[in-house]
C-alpha cells in the first residue's frame, strides 16, 4: 500500500515538474518580435466602424495614419484616448487620418466609452483579432504610425502622452 502511495504521488510529481518545465521553456522560446516591422509596408485590412462605414487601410495611401490598438478595460489607453483625439481635430486637416482599433468588445461597451470620452476619430471593433494577430500586438496600447506610402515608421507600446502624440502626428504628416 505504501509502495503504490509512492508510486502515485512520483507521478503526480513527475506530471508537474513537466508541466512547470513546458510553461518556461514556452515562455522563453516565444517569439517576441514584432510581425510588422519598421521599414515594412503595414498589412492591408478591413473594418467596419461603429457608423457601418468600411475602412481599409489601403484606401488611405497618401495620408499619414495613425494606427491605435486598444481597449475600454485599459486605464493607459482610457487615459490617451482624449490626447489623440485632440491631436486628430488639430491635424486631420493636414492629411493625418487617426483609426482606433478596439480589441473584440462589445459595440454597446465601445460607444459607451466613446461618447463618454466625446471621440470622433473612427473607432472599429477586430471582432476575431485578425488585425490584431497580423500586427503581432501585445500588450495595448500599441500604436503604429504609418506614412503616406503605407509604410510603418515608427511602432510605440503603451500611454501616450499628449505631446507624444503630437510629435508622432508631426512624423506622419504628408
Amino acid at each position: 500500500m505504501k509502495k503504490r502511495r509512492l508510486y502515485v504521488r512520483s507521478i503526480i510529481l513527475f506530471v508537474l515538474l513537466a508541466a512547470v518545465a513546458y510553461t518556461l521553456y514556452a515562455n522563453f522560446t516565444k517569439d517576441n518580435t514584432m510581425k510588422v516591422a519598421v521599414g515594412e509596408k503595414a498589412p492591408d485590412f478591413v473594418l467596419t466602424d461603429m457608423n457601418g462605414q468600411k475602412h481599409r487601410l489601403s484606401d488611405y495611401k497618401g495620408q499619414g495614419v495613425f494606427l491605435n490598438f486598444w481597449g475600454t478595460w485599459c486605464k493607459p489607453c482610457e487615459t490617451e484616448m482624449p490626447y489623440i483625439n485632440n491631436q486628430y481635430h488639430q491635424y486631420k486637416e493636414k492629411g493625418i487620418e487617426v483609426l482606433a482599433v478596439d480589441i473584440k468588445e462589445s459595440n454597446v461597451a465601445v460607444t459607451k466609452f466613446a461618447e463618454r470620452h466625446s471621440l470622433d476619430f473612427p473607432i472599429m471593433i477586430d471582432r476575431d483579432e485578425q488585425v490584431m494577430t497580423e500586427y503581432g500586438i501585445d500588450p495595448l496600447p500599441a500604436t503604429f504610425l504609418i506614412d503616406k506610402n503605407g509604410v510603418v515608421v515608427k511602432y510605440h507600446t503603451g500611454q501616450l502622452t499628449e505631446k507624444e502624440a503630437k510629435d508622432f502626428m508631426e512624423q506622419i504628416k504628408p
